[in-house]
């Protein structure tokens, strides 16, 4: 039951009754796109119908098809969410915005992270209140995932998760008003497989003009597969369903079908005559392109849109130590990760004993894999955005270490998370299994990052100075902050 302090809204399908929470309102589980059904689930986003009356936007609504999703010794349900939460119109935006009518507001719009397979805006992580409250009106967004949302099939689009997410930035533009929110003030933002997506839409000249900035959390902007790589994937997905590689012969597949083939893609090589696997095996989905987000933006595209890009400073602990391999990791296991992303194996293994003289196999491992996955092309994505002068580019580093799994976890992938949305108080984060660890972070490192994000959302500047190719200005953030040129000039010029 609402009550009558809750707020009506009227958006272009229709009225939304929201909830009051102190000084902020949530609206929950709006439309944005028609549900995903049968053949539809492989077709590009199409409108959704208007309702007559108020709509419910008070209660969580489903999410994307999915597994549930474990990681050995770290809890990370804050990350991931409980699983699938089923219902048919999942293809909508949860919106945090301040509960006084304020009106152009900085608007920024959240795509999470999850290898393109799971996750969702249930994640506890992803409570827009902080935002609401420092005056943002704050969208997350679902998406589809996994066999729906990425396997390249004949007689579908390609990366329909990525197209759901342009209907997403359509629909924030034509409805957010409505919200107090600012249509000409955009900050699309994401974290791993959602930063590559928000990479994705940088290179799309369908997305010019939905966006004024953008921030990249630990994404790449080379980790698009090739025609041939997908091909692989959609073939291995095909067999493992019994059916012809054609989206007709996937139409009346049910979606646990789809979840549960989904699950059984893991190990594939895709490494070809001409490229390696962008992803070093992380995930057997990505966005699916003929040129790299880091090439077409480098060829001008989104030269005119503000980019905030960096990555935690640990990215590949969080593949290794959780699951008991990083201590446990040996020389062959560091030319492993090498020679599986790079044509000089040796030559990269000698940049990184160089760089780290003291690491041991595991560190060396994990900061390989880490650079594979989202280090080298983040460096990549921040160099091509920044040869164009119509727009700013800032590089961060976060350096923070949790002490979780007996200290080794350190700045592992998703770490900056709970700082940016200012949720470090979730009781789920901490302890021996927390991703934060058993002890608390500094006081201040979630208000000085948040409060980053949203002055850059609001300004276009995040508080230090731009990163340019003759100067790679990068913050890096810690208990202390510190402002430092190419951090990682050695790793760098290993992967040029």
């Amino acid at each position: 039951m609402g009550h009558d302090s809750d707020p009506i809204l009227t958006t272009a399908q229709g009225a939304v009754r929201g909830l009051r929470q102190d000084t902020t309102a949530a609206f929950l589980n709006i439309p944005y796109a028609a549900a995903p059904l049968g053949a539809g689930r492989f077709a590009p986003p199409q409108p959704h119908e208007p309702w007559d009356g108020v709509r419910d936007a008070t209660v969580p609504g489903p999410n994307a098809p999915q597994s549930e999703r474990k990681l050995g010794a770290v809890d990370m349900s804050p990350y991931f969410g409980a699983g699938w939460s089923r219902g048919e119109d999942y293809l909508t935006v949860n919106i945090r915005k301040p509960a006084a009518s304020d009106e152009d507001l900085p608007v920024m719009v959240f795509v999470h992270g999850g290898g393109f397979v799971a996750g969702s805006t249930r994640s506890a992580l992803y409570d827009g209140s902080a935002f609401a409250r420092h005056g943002v009106v704050l969208v997350t967004l679902n998406y589809r995932l996994g066999i729906p949302g990425f396997l390249d099939l004949p007689g579908a689009p390609a990366n329909r998760g990525l197209l759901d997410v342009v209907a997403a930035l359509r629909w924030v533009r034509e409805n957010i008003a409505a919200f107090g929110g600012d249509a000409r003030n955009v900050t699309l933002f994401g974290q791993s497989a959602g930063a590559t997506i928000v990479g994705g839409v940088l290179a799309m000249p369908e997305a010019t003009g939905l966006l004024r900035r953008a921030i990249i959390q630990s994404g790449s902007g080379m980790g698009a597969f090739t025609a041939q790589q997908a091909g692989r994937v959609t073939r291995a997905a095909a067999g493992a369903l019994g059916v012809e590689p054609h989206a007709d012969a996937f139409a009346d597949i049910p979606d646990e079908r789809l979840v549960e083939a989904a699950g059984q893609l893991a190990g594939i090589d895709l490494q070809t005559q001409t490229h390696y696997d962008p992803l070093v095996g992380l995930s057997p989905f990505s966005l699916v392109l003929d040129m790299q987000p880091a090439e077409s933006v480098a060829a001008g595209l989104a030269a005119g849109i503000d980019l905030l890009i960096g990555t935690t400073s640990e990215e590949g602990n969080l593949y290794l130590v959780p699951a008991g391999a990083y201590t446990t990791s040996t020389a062959a296991d560091v030319d492993a990760a090498a020679t599986r992303s790079h044509p000089q194996p040796v030559r990269l293994i000698e940049a990184y004993r160089t760089a780290r003289p003291e690491a041991s196999f595991g560190e060396l491992r994990a900061a390989i894999m880490g650079d594979a996955a989202f280090g080298a092309g983040s460096r990549a994505l921040a160099d091509a955005h920044a040869t164009h002068s119509r727009s700013h580019t800032y590089s961060y580093e976060f350096a923070w270490r949790s002490q979780a799994v007996g200290g080794d976890l350190g700045a592992a992938h998703t770490m900056e998370l709970p700082f940016v949305f200012d949720r470090t108080h979730l009781p789920q984060l901490h302890g021996p299994h927390g991703l934060l660890g058993p002890k608390r972070p500094p006081a201040d490192l979630a208000s000085r990052m948040h409060g980053a994000w949203v002055r850059f959302a609001r300004t276009g500047a995040p508080g230090w100075e731009p990163y340019t190719n003759k100067r790679r200005t990068t913050m890096r953030i810690d208990d202390k902050w510190n402002q430092v040129d190419d951090p990682r000039s050695q790793e760098r010029q290993a992967w040029n």
